[in-house]
């Protein structure tokens, strides 16, 4: 599942669509909000981009409506935009440009309840966080709680690219697992086709968002970006059907 912020220049939707083209499984949008506290320093780099455009999530939702590749797209924001709108409002606006999951990494487990349940009224996902850190009854409860898949928080720490893989992912994946029959995928520093092969192993996916938003913000086209996907998707493949 790759990331891509929304906005963050005025062709971003030919770059949702090379990404979806290129193979994605599904594709998390991200709507910027202006104190992204649990992203490094690339994410925050495309979140100014994206505002500095004049980006907004109805900006955003409008041009993604219609979207007409088979793919799902899952949108991630931080929690003042959802208490902005409204819980009920907001996942209806997204239900509406044919979102189909909703991740709030800022949103405590303890807290989702309204969310959740606004979610689930108009068949939105709500995705829930797990970190290493993570206690195991704390852990079962996100398990057991999250829609869709769960998404497994590789590290400690902020969003962005990295040298090799935490030794933590396939801890926290395998004791996810252990707890429910829901998908799990990794996030956080997967950035090369080796990377999301490791991390893919003790897991069901990975999640692919600081790399692929440096290469946008360093001026890649959508057919530059498709084609750097599509090596990841080949390299899971080969890693799937070895024998």
């Amino acid at each position: 599942m790759p990331y891509l912020t929304g906005g963050v220049t005025a062709t971003w939707v030919d770059h949702l669509r090379a990404l979806a083209d290129a193979g994605a499984d599904a594709i998390e949008v991200g709507l910027p909000f202006s104190d992204p506290t649990l992203d490094g320093v690339t994410i925050q780099e495309a979140t100014d981009a994206a505002l500095a455009r004049g980006a907004t999530v109805r900006g955003i939702l409008g041009d993604i409506t219609g979207f007409t590749d088979d793919v799902p797209l899952v949108a991630s924001t931080y929690y003042n935009l959802v208490v902005r709108d409204g819980p009920e409002r907001f996942c209806a606006a997204l239900r509406d440009a044919g979102i189909s999951g909703l991740i709030v990494p800022d949103l405590p487990l303890d807290e989702a309840g309204e969310a959740a349940d606004a979610a689930a009224s108009v068949g939105v996902d709500l995705v829930l966080l797990a970190s290493p850190a993570t206690p195991q009854p704390r852990l079962a409860e996100i398990a057991r709680r999250s829609r869709g898949f769960v998404y497994a928080v590789s590290l400690m720490g902020t969003t962005g690219e990295r040298a090799t893989v935490a030794e933590s992912a396939a801890t926290l994946a395998s004791r996810i697992k252990g707890s429910t029959d829901r998908p799990v995928l990794v996030g956080f520093g997967i950035s090369t086709p080796q990377q999301a092969v490791e991390a893919a192993r003790s897991a069901d996916g990975v999640i692919v968002g600081a790399a692929i938003m440096r290469r946008v913000l360093d001026g890649a086209t959508p057919d530059d970006v498709g084609a750097d996907l599509a090596k990841m998707r080949r390299a899971l493949d080969q890693e799937r059907d070895q024998p």
